[in-house]
């Protein structure tokens, strides 16, 4: 307030035009830069000339300041305000393969057509790597296929995921209703070569029924697997959102299996016991609401396929 009085005394030249300005009277303008002459110990104002409000050198310096400070003061105020209406600001987003793929594009589409101006930016990363990211605080928010049992960290459920076996329309099993775990002994498999809580549950399910797991062929990424299996090189279980494309575009089938079934969850996950930004808190509640399970990708057995199956994971 005293560098605002200062700076309106020398913009307006007189005492009477400055306190007009500030919204205080004359004395207490008089009165704060008696002060903040006191402050600074040296003289704003040369009073020999009772007609002109000239500062001196020292005032001239200080106004040269007061305005660079003012000014980043309501630059300060304008930008928390819009950080705080969702105007600006940024998000650190890290998430797996298949997350950023398949489920990430029409989340940040959709919080963004909401909030234009707010920066995402999302790091592709493997699930077990991504609690010690937030930990070091490079991250404000991860989606990972697990709930990490920490407690530095909090985890909202946001998706169920069924976990499809997935043929090439051409294989021999392609168009069954079902098969059990233990036909699937005698066929090649196509893996990711990531060791998931996913895969796992794959292995345990053929080891229970004492049924060997052909895993023939190991790859790095999700969409080549789609691909490999698409060119009939063996079946792979993938997450049902990871080929809802294929499947609406028939180029990939799902198989019901009997002895196995397997909800993928996904979780969001963020540092437990801070404050967090609003724009954090934003893309959080759009995780919350904007996500609805998959269709399923076939029809109870004895029905035809529906011909559409839905390809978007979110409305």
């Amino acid at each position: 307030m005293q560098l605002e009085m200062f700076v309106a005394m020398v913009e307006e030249g007189s005492f009477h035009k400055a306190a007009k300005r500030v919204l205080r009277t004359q004395p207490a303008v008089s009165i704060s830069l008696r002060k903040l002459e006191q402050e600074i110990g040296a003289a704003l104002f040369d009073r020999t000339n009772r007609n002109a409000c000239v500062p001196t050198s020292s005032g001239q310096m200080l106004y040269e300041y007061a305005k660079r400070l003012l000014n980043l003061r309501d630059e300060t105020v304008s930008s928390l305000q819009e950080l705080h209406n969702l105007k600006s600001g940024k998000i650190r987003i890290g998430a797996n393969e298949s997350t950023s793929l398949y489920l990430l594009p029409k989340l940040i589409l959709a919080f963004r057509e909401k909030y234009p101006k707010i920066k995402i930016e999302v790091y592709r990363q493997l699930s077990a790597r991504l609690p010690n990211e937030l930990r070091q605080r490079n991250l404000d928010l991860a989606i990972l296929s697990y709930a990490p049992d920490d407690a530095d960290l909090e985890s909202t459920l946001i998706l169920s995921d069924e976990l499809a076996l997935i043929a090439a329309p051409t294989h021999q099993l392609a168009n069954r209703d079902r098969v059990h775990i233990r036909e699937l002994g005698v066929e090649s498999f196509i893996a990711h070569n990531v060791r998931s809580p996913s895969r796992e549950k794959v292995i345990d399910a053929f080891r229970r029924f004492q049924t060997p797991l052909n895993i023939s062929i190991e790859i790095a990424t999700i969409e080549t697997i789609k691909k490999f299996v698409a060119m009939g090189l063996g079946l792979a279980f993938t997450p049902l959102m990871c080929v809802q494309e294929e499947l609406a575009r028939r180029e990939l089938v799902t198989i019901p299996v009997e002895g196995f079934r397997y909800d993928r969850t996904l979780w969001a996950v963020r540092r437990r016991q801070e404050s967090h930004s609003h724009v954090g808190e934003a893309f959080l509640e759009l995780l919350k609401t904007a996500i609805p399970k998959p269709e399923a990708s076939r029809q109870p057995a004895g029905e035809p396929q529906s011909e559409k199956i839905a390809s978007d994971i979110i409305n």
